[in-house]
């Protein structure tokens, strides 16, 4: 029975250390020297970036321009800067600045680019993470490269992109502008998501990765945390970075350092250098380090192949094989388990009435398990809809439900399998599962070839089914030994489905480690005292889920998102106040006494798509209107053109440009600059009104012209929004309690004005 209990706890430590182990310890380096990587310097940087609010357009922005300026310029380097118009296909137009330098190389086949961006989202989130760690590592980096005197053949450009926040903007104007494109060969971006929790790897190429991951692997950082099933996810999510633009517009690969964990800190207030987990710093700087020390030596020239590879990273390192090798080996394994099965059948050491048992253990745990992992998420929304108002969907108690549904699962698993358990049946018992999962992984080889590594733990159990047919009982530290790299590969993936999408998926924890247990039942199934151990789980998924609502309601450092919005419609004159939140709270339902039966017709594009959920009718507070000029209004070629300036009266970040007769529009340009009317993108709703958003610079005027044809009436609406509502006296917005924070992801703490535009008929 010890032994039996030793090889659960292996199993249990392996399990954890999977999920937990993946991070370098505090200082990735000990007492480093002044040649060597600092955390704490590399802090200090993120503490002086990540103070404040710096989106593009404001003060505390321009100052961070100037900091990093100043940083590069202390290293001895030639500091360059890059300003003009940029507009992507977000839909942004703003006047952008990037930072860059260069650092001559021997012998230089191709540059290796270190890029990060230096804006921060919206106008509350501090930017500490996002992307402050990505500057300040590659600061660190370099000033600890250019000490050390590191001998490099490659040039290494450190460029700091603006605008990223807004849509890619800084990286679009140096990719179409800047003549160094032409010389880079690779580019290492630095990203992040949340403010803590590994650094995934994320390679980005329009043809073949296998070049760069076998690199990537000869370079040998310390802590690889990759995989090409996670590559294969993020191209289908709605979230692109900078080096996205390098790629489609410029053929240039790279890799994408990003970690994603405490994600209720991403884009909010919360984002500060003092939530930024020391431990994933460092985990960024172990892969700058030798990947910068790799790179600049590598001839970067040959990056493009047209063959992918297959990667994931386990305790023994990285590692890769070819996509080609993907369905051969479900093949091969689907050949050796029938092998196997036939063998056990002439063997007799095979029962169909022990197989169908095992058919109906895993049946009923599934099922029970995808019940509750899918209708889960869904009644937690109703016990607790403050949750509502967290719009990426990650509660700040998010990894408790994650343990929690897990415990649960297995608990399940335990009671299910305890009712068919006999001393002797483990073997058949495997039957089924090996069967489900040579099924789950023909489909991944067919859809998500990223996930072909899937199969390498199955081969270890059809090893283990053989050995089981051969000897009723062999050594149980044995079979956990080969149990391991089912734990190894699958178990990370149950906390980071959830993690990385959000707790609506849920699900995938519940029916992953349900799957997941199954692929143990060789250590698990002579483990007699089944039933106490579903009780054990039961009860810790139980004080997991009393913890969990101990941490469900709102509190100073877990505090209430929410919004606030004024909206003037000058054609209108009538005045409302807006929110997005589900649940109003003390500090914005006053004014909402007044709720208005009809909406101010008003909305915006959003990373969520998220609407306004309240509306009350307003007195009218005086805002400066801005001046409008009609410069141009004539007809050339039966065309009629139009130029209009708008010169701002009051502070304004951003200019919302709509038209109902956008489709109608021949040419359309701003501040001189032409932009597209007809986009196809994912961030534009067809039939969309909008042209476009001006970012703000320096409250400078905005200057449209176009063209449309002469029997057609312009119609161009202008939403004006400042950040400033709750800082203008006019209005008397008290400050928010400690426990409440501006909503990310949406306008907020907003003075809007529309104005339609008139033009003679």
């Amino acid at each position: 029975m010890l032994k039996k209990i030793i090889a659960l706890f292996i199993l249990g430590f392996a399990a954890y250390a999977s999920i937990t182990m993946q991070l370098p310890s505090n200082n990735y380096i000990n007492n480093p020297s002044n040649t060597e990587f600092s955390n704490t310097k590399a802090f200090r940087h993120v503490q002086n970036i990540g103070r404040e609010a710096h989106p593009v357009g404001t003060k505390a922005h321009e100052q961070v321009a100037t900091y990093i300026i100043h940083e590069l310029k202390k290293l001895g380097l030639e500091v360059y800067t890059q300003e003009g118009n940029s507009f992507s296909d977000w839909g942004a137009f703003a006047k952008v600045k990037n930072i860059f330098t260069r650092i001559k190389g021997t012998n230089n086949s191709k540059a290796l680019v270190l890029m990060s961006h230096y804006d921060s989202a919206g106008h509350s989130a501090k930017g500490a993470s996002d992307a402050a760690s990505g500057v300040a590592t590659v600061l660190e980096g370099i000033r600890a490269f250019v000490a050390n005197k590191t001998p490099h053949k490659n040039d290494i450009i450190i460029l700091f992109t603006d605008g990223e926040e807004l849509g890619l903007n800084g990286a679009k104007l140096f990719v179409k502008e800047h003549p160094w494109v032409n010389d880079i060969g690779l580019i290492l971006n630095f990203e992040a998501r949340g403010s803590g929790g590994p650094s995934f790897t994320l390679i980005e190429t329009n043809k073949g990765n296998a070049h760069l991951i076998n690199e990537f692997i000869k370079a040998n950082p310390e802590f690889p945390v990759a995989n090409s099933l996670a590559y294969s996810i993020y191209k289908k999510l709605p979230n692109d970075t900078d080096l996205t633009v390098f790629r489609k517009e410029a053929n240039i690969e790279g890799f994408n350092f990003a970690f994603i964990d405490d994600h209720y800190d991403y884009h909010s207030a919360l984002d500060t250098p003092e939530r930024l987990n020391n431990n994933t710093l460092s985990h960024q700087a172990s892969y700058l380090m030798p990947l910068l020390e790799h790179f600049g030596n590598t001839n970067l020239t040959k990056t493009e192949v047209t063959t992918n590879n297959v990667y994931f990273n386990s305790p023994l390192g990285m590692h890769s094989y070819p996509f080609s090798w993907g369905l051969p080996l479900v093949i091969i394994a689907f050949l050796l388990f029938i092998a196997t099965f036939i063998y056990g059948k002439r063997k007799k050491k095979l029962n169909n009435k022990e197989i169908g048992k095992g058919f109906l253990a895993l049946f009923i745990a599934l099922f029970i398990n995808g019940i509750i992992g899918f209708f889960g998420w869904k009644l937690l929304l109703k016990i607790y809809p403050q949750y509502n108002e967290i719009l990426h969907g990650f509660t700040y108690n998010g990894h408790l439900y994650i343990a929690f549904f897990a415990l649960l699962a297995l608990s399940i698993c335990w009671y299910c399998y305890k009712k068919v358990y006999t001393p002797t049946n483990t073997k058949e018992l495997l039957v089924v599962p090996i069967f489900i999962w040579l099924v789950i992984n023909l489909i991944i080889s067919l859809e998500l070839t990223g996930a072909s590594f899937f199969i390498i733990p199955l081969f270890f159990t059809i090893a283990l089914f053989f050995f089981l047919i051969q000897k009723e009982k062999p050594s149980i530290f044995a079979i956990s030994l080969l149990c391991l790299p089912a734990v190894f590969i699958l178990t990370p993936f149950i906390p980071q489905f959830p993690i990385a999408l959000g707790l609506k998926i849920l699900v995938s924890t519940s029916v992953l480690t349900t799957l997941t247990f199954t692929l143990l039942l060789p250590a698990t199934g002579f483990i007699r005292r089944k039933k106490s151990l579903g009780h054990l789980f039961l009860l810790s998924s139980c004080i997991i889920f009393i913890i969990a609502h101990t941490k469900s309601d709102f509190a100073e450092n877990r505090p209430k998102p929410n919004s606030l919005v004024y909206f003037h419609n000058n054609d209108t004159n009538n005045s409302y106040w807006l929110s997005y939140d589900t649940m109003l709270d003390s500090w914005n339902e006053k004014y909402f006494s007044n709720t208005s039966t009809q909406n101010a017709s008003i909305s915006f594009n959003s990373k969520y798509q998220t609407p306004f959920k309240k509306y009350a009718e307003a007195e009218n507070i005086p805002v400066a209107k801005s001046t409008i000029n009609i410069s141009i209004d004539t007809i050339v070629n039966n065309q009629r053109r139009i130029r209009v300036c708008i010169e701002p009266k009051r502070t304004l970040n951003s200019i919302e440009i709509n038209s109902k007769t956008k489709s109608d529009l021949i040419d359309f340009q701003i501040n001189g600059t032409t932009i597209p009317t007809k986009i196809d993108s994912k961030f534009f709703k067809k039939g969309s009104p909008r042209i476009a958003t001006y970012h703000v610079v320096n409250n400078e005027p905005l200057e449209l012209s176009f063209s449309i044809p002469v029997n057609k009436n312009p119609h161009i609406e202008l939403l004006e929004i400042s950040h400033d509502l709750l800082n203008n006296t006019a209005f008397n917005i008290s400050k928010r309690p400690s426990n409440m924070i501006p909503k990310p992801f949406v306008i907020n703490d907003a003075i809007i004005v529309k104005n339609t535009l008139k033009f003679n008929e």
